[in-house]
This record gives structure tokens, C-alpha cells and sequence, in this order.
């Protein structure tokens, strides 16, 4: 599959998050939600099926924290190819064919600037997971939530040794406009550092919430011209009686995403707070209703 064919009838409608829909399937809090893959195989598949009839023609895996060094800090480290090889089989069979399988990827949780991990140990390790994702054939690896443009583009490098697509999407909250990465990165920095790298496709996901989200995409888009990826949050989150909520209904989030979409964002979905329903009403809307 080359990303070229995938968005000719962009924009392109992707799923949502994945943490909150395990949580509903009582995954334990401070559980590893990769290690599912393997002890919860059918509820994770649930997940990515319940997106596929949502309307999602692009379905994540299971395999956000699955690198050597973050699954380390669960003491499964040792379990890494079976979690990343399951995870796209579970991906792949909730979409029957229906829907296109991109692999998540997502940092190691270690700082290379303060010196936690070196670089040599974290390109050990995005090569040892992504060899195992591509071992079983999904349609593109997805590095996601970065916040480091050097961590981004030692994953993207061994991502592409892959011969998959790869997309690198980072989170943009912080600095005064909110429009920076932790790091200070701008989405222009971001955008050239990972288009040089020969990534497919540039993208933002997570973040603050849907404020800015469209300027974002633009700026990418320019910076880069490559395809966008764009999955914000469900607006900002609130704890109300000790649990996690968030404002944002999915009719205003589905009328968000159509703003992204005429922002020229290429692949659009949700990530934190997002669920089945949030899809299917950007499904509903007329920048998805004719695909």
C-alpha cells in the first residue's frame, strides 16, 4: 500500500483513542495496556472493530508503549516481539479487510537531553519493535506523540528500514501559543527535520485540545508538503468525582474535524477522550459523508 493511493479520497477518516476504550474493558490503572495483546486479546480487538463500524477506513494496534525500553518499566521487555506481532494481528483481523492497519509506535518515555538513554540504545530499540510490527505486514507504521525531534527521527530512520510507509505525528501544547513542543520545537522544525528524513507523512496528535488544531495543520502542511495527520484531543480534560472527563461532545468535535479537513489535514481522527461515537459523527459530516 503506498500512502499516495490511500488519500486519494482524503480527507481520510482514522479511529480514536485507545487507552480510555481498554479502561472501559477494566483494564487496571498503571496496567500495561500492550501486554492485552496477549492476556485480553479479544477485548483489544473489540476496540479496533467497534472503530471499523464506526466508520474508520484507518485502525491503530495495540502497541503504543510496546517499545524494549518502555515495556521495561512493566518488566516485559522480554515479551516484546509477541506484544508487537500480536497487536497488529488483532488489528488486522478486527478489520476484516475493511479498513487499513497502521502501526503505533509511540517514545520510549526516557529523555535523550538529560542523558537517561543514549542514542545507540534508543535506535536499538525502535529497530527491534518495528521489525517485529513489520513482521507481520501492517499497512504503515505510525510514530506518534512525540515531543523530541531527535527521538522522532531516530524512529522514523529505523522505522523506514522497514520499507513500510511511516508517518511521525508530535504533540504541539506548550510555549506561549501553545504551538511547541515540550522540547520548544516548532511545527516547522518538526515538519523539515522529519520530511528530510523521508518520512510519507507529518502530523500532530494529542495535545491541548481542539484549539489551534487547524493552524497546525496548516503550518505542517507548508513546512513539509507532505500529507497531514491530525488526531487532537476531545478538548481539555477535567476530573469530576476522581474520574477523567472531557467537555467536548462528538458533534463539536465532528464539527472540528471538518475544519481540519479544509485546513488540508489529510488523515483525520481523534486521539484522548475520543470513543466510537466521536467517529461516527465525523463520519456523518460532508467532508467524509460522499467517501
Amino acid at each position: 500500500m503506498r500512502i499516495e493511493e490511500l488519500i486519494r479520497d482524503a480527507p481520510v477518516l482514522c479511529d480514536g483513542a485507545w487507552g480510555t476504550e481498554l479502561q472501559k474493558r477494566s483494564l487496571p490503572p498503571g496496567a500495561c495496556p500492550d501486554e492485552w495483546n496477549l492476556s485480553n486479546a479479544e477485548r483489544v480487538r473489540e476496540v479496533g472493530a467497534a472503530y471499523v463500524r464506526a466508520g474508520s477506513r484507518v485502525i491503530l494496534t495495540n502497541t503504543f508503549r510496546a517499545s524494549p525500553i518502555a515495556l521495561a518499566c512493566f518488566g516485559l521487555q522480554e515479551r516484546m516481539e509477541e506484544i508487537n506481532r500480536s497487536g497488529v494481528r488483532l488489528s488486522k483481523e478486527a478489520a476484516q479487510g475493511s479498513a487499513f492497519v497502521f502501526a503505533s509506535v509511540g517514545p520510549t518515555g526516557k529523555m535523550l537531553a538529560s542523558g537517561e538513554v543514549v542514542q545507540d540504545e534508543v535506535r536499538s530499540a525502535y529497530t527491534l519493535q518495528t521489525r517485529a510490527l513489520a513482521s507481520e505486514q501492517p499497512d504503515a507504521i505510525l510514530i506518534e506523540t512525540m515531543s523530541d525531534i531527535a527521538e522522532a527521527r531516530i524512529a522514523a530512520e529505523a522505522a523506514l528500514e522497514t520499507g513500510l510507509p511511516v508517518i511521525v505525528s508530535f504533540v504541539f501544547d506548550s510555549g506561549k501559543n501553545r504551538d511547541r513542543t515540550i522540547m520548544g520545537a516548532t511545527p516547522e522544525q518538526a515538519a523539515s527535520e522529519l520530511a528530510a528524513a523521508g518520512v510519507q507523512a507529518i502530523g500532530t496528535n494529542c495535545g491541548a485540545g481542539l484549539a489551534g488544531y487547524a493552524s497546525l495543520c496548516r503550518r505542517l502542511a507548508a513546512a513539509s508538503g507532505l500529507p497531514v495527520w491530525a488526531k487532537p484531543n476531545a478538548g481539555l480534560p477535567k476530573i469530576v468525582d476522581g474520574a477523567v472527563r472531557y467537555d467536548t461532545s462528538p458533534q463539536e468535535f465532528a464539527a472540528a474535524g471538518e475544519e481540519l479537513a479544509c485546513a488540508g489535514a489529510t488523515f483525520i481522527g481523534g486521539c484522548c477522550g475520543t470513543t466510537p461515537e466521536f467517529i461516527r459523527a465525523l463520519a456523518q459530516t460532508a467532508a467524509f459523508a460522499a467517501r
